[in-house]
């Protein structure tokens, strides 16, 4: 297969990802239920601050970027600051989808599960396409690898040890200042188990697809 073809099918790949990601990002605000613990500190920036959350999010993954600098110093790839590229337009999709679905408002708790739970649907269906991609991480999952790799830490128990600091980091600002949680709530633990659940099915699923269409061999 031509390399060139392949690697745009990878880069298309990501894109989808990301909207998909975007998407559920959206539904998940627009249930009410708390957001996924990656968007937990952007949306709690986007109520304390004039920043959207899609701004919040490229905000947020810039400073992952330049912990990932200072954690990793010269072994840090400057290929790797095309995670800044990669998130500004996750933020910008994560904006564009609310505009269409933030005007969405469920009918009633079970409404906002069903949302809640398309939302997480919607997320781990972008993860598993972005990780299938092997292209350029969101920064949360670049920055949860540099600290695996500094520290010689299984790269799983790193993820949820980051996304576990992003939730703190929410309430830590949304208690004293909101006076709520904010964007953590019951939905928040939802998206936190069932959202690498989906990711690792689809992921099995596509995985024949991907090395057909998708090999850059």
């Amino acid at each position: 297969m031509n390399r060139s073809a392949a690697l745009l099918r990878r880069i298309i790949m990501m894109m989808a990802g990301l909207l998909l990601m975007a998407m559920g990002v959206s539904f998940s605000i627009a249930a009410g239920l708390g957001t996924s613990p990656i968007s937990s500190l952007p949306y709690t920036l986007s109520l304390l601050t004039p920043l959207t959350v899609g701004s919040a999010t490229i905000l947020v993954n810039a400073l992952m970027v330049m912990l990932q600098i200072i954690i990793l110093r010269r072994r840090f790839h400057p290929v790797q600051l095309l995670q800044i590229a990669v998130s500004s337009v996750f933020g910008i999709l994560i904006d564009l989808a609310s505009s269409f679905i933030g005007g969405l408002v469920p009918s009633g708790y079970l409404s906002s599960w069903m949302y809640c739970l398309l939302g997480i649907a919607l997320v781990g269906a972008g993860v598993s396409l972005e990780v299938l991609s092997s292209t350029v991480p969101l920064a949360a999952e670049g920055l949860s690898l540099a600290i695996s790799q500094a520290a010689g830490r299984r790269f799983g128990t790193v993820k949820v040890a980051v996304d576990l600091s992003l939730v703190a980091l929410s309430l830590a600002l949304s208690i004293p200042l909101l006076h709520s949680p904010g964007g953590v709530r019951e939905g928040t633990l939802a998206a936190a188990l069932l959202v690498g659940t989906v990711a690792r099915l689809l992921c099995k699923v596509l995985q024949p697809l991907r090395q057909r269409y998708f090999s850059l061999q």
